[in-house]
């Protein structure tokens, strides 16, 4: 049994196309660097947030200071670092909502994913956990997929859009099951209601239901990734459970503005990847559902481009938009 999460590489650098040359910067930092973390403080951003700035900190001599700018699905945070100063003292923790889901999503964004920013490294994966109420009479996919034939039933998610809404939208486009979303103001809410036995599905990044799983409030089918959890080993995958289509996994990456010089950017992804080599991270990542993430510096522009293409097929097929 594989009890990993995705590993690629080692870590990635801003390619030369997107890192706009400029002097060497000696003297970087001079001052505390502000990660934008573009959601409320508490969410599953700052699972993964709080630790890299805490050791990116110790590696760069430097405070890290996490700056929780919630709002328009990660654009508004996303748009502050897109129009920083490029001098290495603002930087982004996306998630793949920023960058692989909002550019289809949403009808228009003040900033461009791929022209604004230089993407520095990927941090960290999670699934998408396909999870159901204890009442719900199934006990694997297989049996779900029937169930949900004999008449249409509604999934909860973290909002339109979300990676729950497509990971829903795309299962059932797969598997053919009849599924109606039902979008929340966050996974909080939903949450509550499916513990509470008001709704019989959810689709969600398999942290935010961990701890309702492992407390066997809730039962979880099958996980939308490569491998299997290692806090959750006996939930089969998407494929193991008939699925094999169905990889839709939430990640984070962190990039910067365009234009921050190369040898700062060459900076940041020398000490991110040794920061992912720390196996007090990896393990602390791995009990809350979450793997290190690691794409080779060259793989890395051909990663992003593929999720975004994924994401806004997902996007494109579940009807869902945002003004």
């Amino acid at each position: 049994m594989r009890r990993r999460g995705i590993l690629l590489a080692t870590s990635a650098l801003a390619t030369s196309a997107l890192a706009a040359p400029a002097r060497a910067q000696s003297g970087w930092p001079d001052r505390p660097i502000r990660l934008v973390v573009p959601f409320p403080p508490g969410g599953p951003t700052d699972l993964v947030a709080r630790p890299l700035a805490q050791r990116l900190g110790q590696a760069l001599g430097q405070t890290v200071l996490v700056d929780n700018r919630g709002g328009a699905g990660g654009n508004l945070g996303a748009d502050q670092v897109a129009k920083a100063a490029p001098d290495g003292h603002t930087l982004l923790l996306s998630n793949v909502g920023v960058l692989a889901i909002n550019p289809s999503l949403y009808r228009s964004l003040p900033f461009d994913p791929t022209r604004d920013f230089i993407p520095i490294a990927t941090i960290a994966a999670a699934p998408v956990a396909l999870v159901v109420h204890d009442s719900v009479p199934v006990r694997n996919v297989t049996e779900f997929i029937a169930w949900t034939r004999q008449g249409a039933q509604p999934y909860g998610t973290a909002g339109a859009g979300s990676p729950g809404h497509l990971a829903g939208a795309m299962f059932a486009t797969l598997t053919g099951a009849r599924l109606t979303h039902v979008p929340y103001r966050g996974s909080a809410p939903a949450i509550q209601d499916l513990v509470g036995g008001y709704l019989p599905v959810m689709f969600d990044p398999v942290q935010a239901q961990l701890p309702q799983i492992q407390a066997g409030r809730v039962r979880c089918l099958a996980l939308s990734a490569p491998a299997r959890s290692f806090a959750l080993p006996d939930v089969p995958t998407m494929a193991e459970a008939g699925v094999a289509e169905h990889q839709m996994t939430a990640w984070w990456a962190l990039v910067a503005p365009a234009g921050t010089p190369a040898s700062v950017t060459g900076r940041l992804a020398r000490e991110t990847a040794t920061i992912l080599q720390d196996p007090e991270l990896a393990n602390g990542l791995a009990r809350q559902g979450v793997s290190i993430l690691v794409t080779e510096s060259r793989a890395l522009p051909g990663f992003l481009a593929a999720e975004a293409e994924k994401w806004g097929r997902a996007v494109r097929e579940s009807g869902a938009s945002v003004e």
